[in-house]
């Protein structure tokens, strides 16, 4: 498998002289396609260079950039499918949060219990500097209206699985990390339609409880899903019993709806409780998933392996169709938003960082908050400019912003691993 991904390189290689000589000739014919190749080829090679291999994610990322950049013609549609479709995008963001549920387990909450006040302080810092700094960004660089709503939503949602690995690999407070972002993904269908509404509200119309129904569905439901999964590994007999019953219920309700129950439901109820049952009816869908996912796990040992795989594709997927839709803008205001992606998140590992240092966390929590802090959930955000019809502009910080956290989250976690191991080995010589 070495051997294969060295050979990419030498593909790269080639690709990147043809690159030159196409731009040099000014031939798009040549210069596009060998841009393309070079970075599939690099993306797939550099798993080959020991010191390059944790940026592997990020390359394919930045492939999907480049792609969407040069061919936007061919990520918008494909026959009479529109890839943009917002219940396309729902179901593949969807399938990111499964994935990264699988990630987590019950016991990620039981980190409360030790880590409260770490807990808080993450989540204060998380849900009051990412977003305000998302607004002064919009202030000082004067973004159009929508393109600085999608700055101020990636601002305001939760942390992802990323900040989990990132902490991993610092060697800092794991157990922390996690109960962080299990917490913020919880409280995102709250906090991030009330910040969208408060900041960001003169500059797109925010319906704050459609978007915290679509948060409920993009993020909730898919990992509920997924904790039915992890409960049924260690369930006892009595509570699988339990989960079969509610599981009968949940496959009449869902096999109701067509068959009038929904219709019925609808001319009886009010609007706002209409949604509540839509919400309720995706919740029995999800448990469903999780059981029907957990017997496959059954028989497919490594499933569970898989699924960071399926995550990684669906952000790669969304990430292309977003730079296509909103390629025009990005030639615009790319570099802005490029320069705003790395002040973002700088000012998220900063005052993560130092705000945690003043109330009291030592070093390794603290490094833990500026890695909550500084790495947003790009697929959420993704997913809610998706769910609005404004993929192209909405969503096009995600698109943006989402490369850079991974490539500065990697050169910090790695920077911060080289010095725990040290103040680990001076610990050990005092002892």
């Amino acid at each position: 498998m070495k051997n294969i991904r060295k050979l990419f390189l030498y593909v790269g290689g080639i690709a990147f002289l043809a690159l030159l000589a196409g731009l040099f000739l000014a031939n798009q014919t040549l210069w596009q396609p060998a841009a393309l190749i070079l970075a599939v080829s690099l993306a797939i090679g550099i798993g080959a260079l020991e010191s390059l291999k944790n940026y592997q994610y990020t390359a394919w990322i930045i492939t999907a950039v480049v792609a969407g950049m040069i061919y936007p013609s061919a990520f918008l549609k494909w026959g009479s499918v529109d890839l943009r479709n917002k219940w396309l995008i729902l179901v593949v963001v969807q399938f990111v949060m499964f994935g990264m549920g699988i990630q987590m387990g019950l016991k990620d909450f039981a980190g409360l219990a030790n880590s409260g006040k770490g807990v808080l302080i993450g989540l204060l810092c998380h849900f009051t500097i990412m977003p305000l700094m998302g607004l002064l960004l919009v202030k000082v660089f004067h973004f159009e209206t929508e393109i600085a709503a999608g700055i101020i939503l990636i601002g305001s949602c939760s942390s992802g699985l990323a900040s989990n690995v990132m902490v991993y690999i610092a060697r800092a407070n794991l157990v922390l990390s996690v109960a962080v972002t299990a917490i913020a993904t919880l409280i995102a269908p709250i906090m991030t339609p009330l910040l969208m509404k408060l900041l960001a509200g003169t500059l797109i119309e925010i319906k704050f409880i459609n978007m915290m129904m679509e948060i409920i569905k993009i993020v909730i439901v898919p990992i509920g899903a997924a904790l039915i999964h992890d409960y049924l590994k260690r369930a006892t007999s009595k509570g699988i019993r339990i989960v079969k019953v509610i599981a009968i219920f949940c496959l009449l309700w869902l096999l109701a709806l067509p068959f009038g129950l929904w219709n019925s439901l609808e001319q009886k109820l009010p609007e706002d409780a209409m949604h509540s049952v839509e919400i309720f009816s995706f919740f029995t869908g999800a448990f469903l998933v999780g059981i029907l996912y957990h017997l496959i796990t059954l028989k497919i040992k490594t499933l569970d392996d898989l699924m960071p795989y399926v995550s990684m594709f669906g952000i790669v997927y969304f990430t292309t169709v977003t730079t296509a839709a909103g390629r025009d803008n990005l030639l615009k205001v790319g570099f802005l938003l490029f320069l705003a992606s790395v002040i973002h998140n700088g000012a998220g590992y900063l005052f993560g960082y130092m705000l945690s240092r003043v109330f009291g966390l030592d070093k390794k929590s603290a490094r833990t908050v500026a890695f909550e802090v500084g790495l947003q959930n790009g697929g959420m955000a993704s997913g809610l400019a998706g769910g609005m019809g404004k993929l192209g502009t909405v969503g096009l910080a995600a698109a943006v912003f989402s490369p850079w956290m991974n490539i500065s989250g990697s050169i910090l976690a790695n920077y911060w691993r080289r010095k725990a191991l040290k103040e680990e080995e001076n610990e050990r010589k005092i002892s």
